[in-house]
């Protein structure tokens, strides 16, 4: 049985109950980085062994994984904040369980794309989400304009150090754009954006931001 496991974004408080105790059963967890997970389970004095999983060795690592599934061990797989496949590792592995018949759970909890989303108080009837924005500007552009043609409400992510880039890019397709950016969701300095395109380009241009940030419009 191989548990995908949802973590906290932030606050270690949004971790449920049934996650520890599916935790507790676990052989071993796959994990993006092992560091940040160790705190999340010191917090709630968990002793579940880690083994390293990120987009780095996922390929490498699959079989080593499925061969103890298919033995019968108990297995989670975390990302390092939120749900792992999302904008994380898991895809991979979670296909090489299919292929093999092997029995899967998903643990729900938090996540920072419908966060943003019931924050931001655009429809929620129809919306996608397109995980990170490309890193060259060509690209950043040629998505912002299919999205913009979505009838619907798009999400994504970005880092605070391209913030600035992306919006000044979003704002030469539409600069009237009515936007919602979240920062550090969950965390101690979350903090909500919300205004046109033009508008948090040239305020993001003169205070670079610190911490993840999602977009929503």
């Amino acid at each position: 049985m191989l548990y995908l496991i949802s973590t906290p974004i932030g606050n270690l408080a949004d971790f449920s109950h049934r996650a520890v105790s599916v935790i507790h059963a676990c052989e071993y967890l796959l994990s993006e980085d092992t560091r940040r997970t160790r705190i999340l389970l010191n917090h709630y004095d968990l002793k579940t062994p880690l083994k390293s999983y990120h987009l780095l060795n996922e390929k490498k690592r699959i079989q080593g994984i499925i061969d103890d599934l298919i033995s019968g061990k108990i297995l989670g797989l975390v990302s390092d904040a939120g749900t792992p496949g999302i904008a994380d590792p898991g895809k991979f592995l979670v296909q090489a369980c299919l292929e093999h018949q092997i029995e899967m759970r998903a643990i729900p909890g938090a996540n920072a794309a419908l966060s943003a989303l019931i924050l931001s108080g655009f429809t929620t009837e129809r919306f996608q989400f397109i995980g990170f924005l490309p890193k060259k500007k060509k690209k950043r552009k040629e998505l912002f304009s299919e999205c913009l043609d979505y009838p619907g409400t798009t999400i994504c992510y970005e880092s605070p150090f391209r913030i600035g880039k992306a919006l000044a890019d979003f704002s030469e397709i539409d600069n009237q754009k009515k936007i919602f950016i979240a920062r550090e969701l969950t965390k101690k300095f979350e903090t909500h954006y919300r205004g046109t395109v033009k508008e948090l380009a040239a305020f993001f241009d003169t205070k670079p931001p610190r911490g993840e940030m999602v977009l929503v419009f």
